[in-house]
């Protein structure tokens, strides 16, 4: 074996602890034989019908026990499971599934009439998969989940084997232009990921053991409940280490966020590790908690850890009251970059918002292709070097802007931009693609909409830039304010005064019912501008 492979460590993890429960939603619950022997069904049935070596294999769900199934089973097959984000109509699932060259598509039973529209144009698709989820008859061109995950007749192996070199894939971005599909090796994943909680990934399996990780653990992991979708990446990464771990993935079923629903679960499944998408989750999980103090106990929870929104400090010291042992990591990562940093609160030291601790080896670089010196005052653009992504999928432009090779390291620098404070954090100001220019200074969104958000009357914020002949572009704030709230756009500009630069307040406020944030927490900036200019009265 070489490198790590996520097949060879979780059927070592069913061989240990074949009775611990991998899966949990609602009454469903499988344990680790269970899983390991449905992923081979997945895996013997892709392979028997067409696919090959590291073909690419579509998961069109929502959140169920059937979408780690089925990256289980194309780890085991050698092949790449791809993520699809549900809420994708025609043209974008067409555009999605053939720059992935699928060859297999694991869908849920109510998107049927989506695929039925658009699956003659998709010649190479040789296998759909249906999964029953209540709301339909299985078509007759697909064939039944069930059937598929029974038909294992022992543990599959592919004829080629596996190593750390197979590649698995994450479809990220679309908001500011399409899809693209983050390569990575496995065994690159892995180290990334596994090794936070795991350092011995760090090491080589040919020299401690192909399995040693594994072998080591006393007992079965403890259970994680990703909260946030499975097709995004910070619920699929942390889904993989939950398993790794040799812990169980716990889901809810209801198919948009019900925050009574995470909570009641939290306490019946005792839930150690909770993940979340920022302020988008936390908010209303504090919400309901202090409204109704003595009805949960979470005292189960050890972390809650949160990526790819930012996370204010007043929500942590909430959040803390009601479990002060836990743990809050807000990790500062993207599907390109693992591990830039990381803020770590605890009760009685909770981190600054959008501050964070640079991970290893991590730098900033300016604009001159230099690296920005602590302290100094200038932007630049996070770079991580170490285990990092192949590049794009059949897209080598866009990996050779990402991925650069600085003084002989190669590094990934995705664009997000921050600067480099005297004792060494940084402070993230946020994505370059929407950053604003407005009379030649440049503003990050996050920023405003983080200082937004510290008002007592706001929930949730989105900024962005409109035409403007003055200014080129004027910073405009959608606002989501508290029910039955007297606050006014001008208080809420007079807020942002008192916390940042003039310049960057928004010169207009538009209060709103609704930010209509997506399912993994974050914002579709194209969507929030043109509901701006509609308001506006301006062309976007």
């Amino acid at each position: 074996m070489a490198g790590w492979n996520f097949a060879n460590l979780w059927e070592r993890i069913a061989d240990r602890f074949p009775d611990s429960l991998a899966q949990v939603q609602g009454d469903q619950r499988s344990t680790w034989a269970e899983f390991d022997r449905r992923a081979d069904g997945v895996a013997s049935y892709l392979r028997a019908n067409g696919a090959s070596h590291q073909d690419k294999v579509a998961l069109y769900l929502y959140n169920c026990p059937q979408y780690m199934e089925g990256c289980f089973g194309a780890y085991k097959a050698s092949m790449v499971p791809v993520n699809t984000n549900y809420r994708y109509l025609d043209d974008e699932l067409l555009y999605l599934w053939d720059n992935a060259d699928a060859v297999a598509v694991i869908f849920h039973g109510v998107f049927v009439p989506r695929v039925e529209a658009i699956r003659s144009r998709l010649e190479n698709v040789k296998v759909w998969i249906w999964v029953d989820d209540g709301s339909g008859a299985r078509p007759d061109w697909a064939v039944d989940y069930e059937e598929v995950a029974r038909s294992a007749s022992g543990r599959y192996s592919p004829p080629e084997g596996r190593s750390g070199d197979d590649i698995t894939m994450i479809y990220t971005g679309g908001t500011t232009g399409m899809p693209k599909g983050v390569m990575w090796r496995q065994d690159d994943l892995i180290r990334a990921t596994v090794a936070v909680g795991n350092p011995s990934y760090l090491n080589d399996p040919e020299e401690i053991g192909a399995f040693a990780p594994i072998d080591a653990l006393p007992a079965p992991g403890p259970p994680g409940l990703p909260a946030c979708p499975l097709m995004h990446g910070t619920g699929w990464y942390t889904a993989n280490m939950y398993l790794t771990a040799g812990g169980s993935v716990v889901l809810l079923e209801d198919r948009t966020f019900d925050v009574a629903e995470l909570l009641d679960t939290i306490q019946r499944e005792k839930v150690a590790a909770l993940t979340i998408v920022g302020d988008a989750f936390a908010r209303p999980i504090v919400n309901a908690m202090d409204a109704d103090p003595d009805r949960w106990d979470i005292s189960s929870l050890v972390l809650i850890s949160s990526s790819g929104v930012m996370w204010s400090e007043p929500i942590k010291k909430r959040l803390l009251s009601h479990n002060p042992g836990m743990l809050l990591l807000d990790s500062f990562s993207s599907s390109e970059a693992i591990g830039m940093g990381a803020s770590v609160s605890m009760a009685g030291a909770e981190r600054q918002t959008a501050k964070f601790d640079l991970g290893n080896n991590v730098r900033v670089v300016g604009d001159n292709g230099t690296f920005v010196e602590p302290g100094s005052g200038e932007r630049g653009r996070v770079a991580i070097p170490g285990y990092v992504p192949l590049g794009y999928y059949k897209d080598a432009e866009k990996t050779a802007a990402t991925f650069l090779q600085i003084d002989g390291t190669r590094y990934s620098i995705p664009g997000d931009f921050a600067t480099v404070e005297a004792d060494g954090s940084i402070t993230l100001l946020g994505r370059g693609s929407v950053c604003i220019n407005t009379a030649g200074e440049k503003v990050f969104p996050e920023e405003v909409e983080e200082s937004l958000k510290t008002h007592p009357n706001a929930r949730d914020a989105v900024v962005v830039g409109v035409p403007d002949e003055k200014y080129g572009e004027a910073i405009t704030a959608l606002v989501e304010v508290e029910p039955g709230s007297p606050v006014q756009p001008q208080d809420l500009i007079e807020h942002v005064k008192a916390s940042l630069s003039s310049y960057k307040a928004p010169k207009t406020v538009i209060i709103v019912d609704t930010i209509g944030r997506a399912p993994n927490g974050k914002v579709d900036y194209k969507r929030a501008k043109q509901i701006a200019c509609d308001s506006l009265g301006i062309n976007a």
